[in-house]
């Protein structure tokens, strides 16, 4: 029995809760580990003052951007490679990974040459002040991060690969060694080694002032957040090639797989494709929520930000376990097995369920005591109000969501990705801005007209999309087997 068909076995047969919480479990941590690196580059980066976190906030909605564009593609090597790996089609494992690892890689150094380039335009685009010391450290921040765009996207592809194949323990420890750099790095090359509080805290100072004598070396700002992350992933995406080229986690690619083969990078860009325009969605719908929750008041907005935050810390066990459907999914349609795919949703729904009545309810009791450990001040008081308004009204559709982000992962783990992508901007422009749109302008409602404008799009969303599961057109992303393993294809399902 070969790798892949060891591997298939363990998906497609036998109990389906331990695979899902297998899966599921590294891929939560591995989603918080990147919240702490969002959090460990804020907070060093605040160290420098209030300029150049705003530098860092006019740079992030691009970086979004860019992690949807090559998360999306790379997502699609997540999918023919679990429906192939279902199959136990050894050499279309390989030959999709080498094939996303080229395209990914082509897409890459592309992006790059481009956004440096116009980097100054994009940012002055949203909003950034050509000419202010704020717009300057935001484009040697953004340049920083597409000259690393290969290693970025590079982690991106080992970690998709490697979730299709069914192994997410692999990524989530190369993502701790690249936090655990990062979090000793950003602090030394942002504020150098003058008085350095990582230092002071570790009871270093004498190693620091020696340093400083010996290199004189004061910080690079911004710019040594940017090399930071650049350097902690690149040298993630590095381990993380070396175990794909010489086999040691399951894939094995050659020089023959990286030969590009115009067909199955078609597939990808298809596939691929409408992924990042849906991550595209979410991000750009954050911004349009903020523009009008911010026609109310800077505290609605405050409490908006902090709302986000808490949901999306909330949230990482049903994204995690949304992935390991996914996963799952796929593989069990590449190997026939369309019950089982169902009842893969079933489960997960269920599990998910249970778990978020319990934590929505215990949000919507401790609303006051949970927004309030992120904020102090004068205004606390307000942001308070209007942030537990927003837990008390969407906390308790935390369970209808969990029931979305598993049959959406079901859609992506069968190829469905036009339907999801048509869920996604019907959800966040039709139902989501729309509704929240008319709450807040229309009848004046506020910032409580928002929440419910998300609450009501977390329900209509959910609703839609199991009317789709439950009519079964998703089901068609399967692996069409001629006898032939070398000549197997994806069937791109319609949507």
């Amino acid at each position: 029995m070969t790798a892949t068909s060891e591997q298939a076995e363990r998906f497609t047969r036998g109990s389906l809760l331990r695979p899902l919480l297998a899966l599921a479990a590294p891929l939560v941590a591995t989603q918080l580990l990147q919240t702490l690196y969002n959090l460990a580059d804020t907070f060093w980066v605040g160290r420098l003052g209030r300029d150049a976190v705003s530098a860092l906030s006019f740079s992030w909605p691009i970086v979004f951007l860019l992690v949807s564009v090559g998360g999306g593609i790379a997502a699609a090597g997540t999918i023919l490679i679990s429906q192939h790996t279902g199959a136990e089609n050894d050499a279309q494992v390989s030959h999709v990974a080498g094939q996303t690892f080229v395209f990914v890689t082509a897409l890459s150094v592309v992006i790059s040459v481009v956004g440096y380039l116009v980097t100054p335009h994009l940012l002055a685009l949203i909003g950034s002040q050509p000419g202010t010391a704020i717009h300057e450290m935001a484009v040697t921040y953004t340049r920083y991060v597409f000259l690393g765009l290969y290693f970025l996207f590079g982690f991106f592809i080992f970690h998709a690969l490697l979730r299709g194949w069914g192994d997410t323990k692999t990524p989530m420890y190369l993502m701790v060694g690249s936090v655990a750099l990062n979090v000793v790095l950003d602090p030394i090359l942002i504020l150098g080694f003058a008085d350095n509080p990582l230092l002071v805290w570790l009871g270093l100072e004498e190693l620091g002032a020696s340093a400083l004598a010996a290199t004189g070396f004061t910080g690079l700002g911004v710019e040594g957040a940017a090399i930071a992350t650049v350097f902690s992933r690149g040298l993630a995406a590095g381990v993380g090639f070396w175990l794909l080229f010489t086999g040691r986690v399951g894939i094995e690619l050659s020089l023959a797989d990286l030969r590009p083969d115009p067909e199955t990078m078609r597939k990808l860009v298809s596939v691929g494709g409408p992924l990042s325009v849906e991550q595209s969605t979410q991000a750009l719908s954050v911004t349009v929520m903020t523009a009008l929750v911010a026609l109310v008041s800077a505290d609605a907005v405050a409490a908006y930000g902090i709302g986000s935050r808490f949901t999306s810390l909330v949230w990482l066990p049903m994204i995690g376990m949304g992935m390991a459907v996914e996963t799952v999914v796929g593989q069990n349609l590449g190997a026939g097995e369309r019950e089982r795919a169902r009842r893969t949703v079933l489960l997960a729904s269920a599990i998910l369920v249970v778990t978020f009545v319990v934590a929505g309810a215990l949000a919507v009791h401790f609303a006051p005591a949970i927004v309030g450990v992120f904020i102090t001040g004068e205004r606390a008081g307000s942001v308070v109000d209007h942030g537990a308004t927003f837990v008390r009204i969407v906390a308790p559709t935390w369970a209808v969501m969990a029931v979305f982000h598993m049959i959406n992962g079901a859609f992506h783990g069968a190829g469905s990705t036009r339907l999801s992508m048509a869920l996604g901007l019907v959800t966040m422009w039709g139902f989501r801005a729309a509704a929240a749109a008319f709450l807040v302008v229309v009848l004046g409602m506020g910032a409580t007209g928002a929440w419910y404008g998300i609450a009501a799009s977390n329900v209509a969303a959910t609703v839609a999309a199991v009317a789709f599961f439950l009519h079964g057109g998703w089901l068609g992303g399967v692996v069409e087997d001629d006898g032939d393993a070398d000549a197997t294809e994806v069937a791109t399902p319609a949507d």
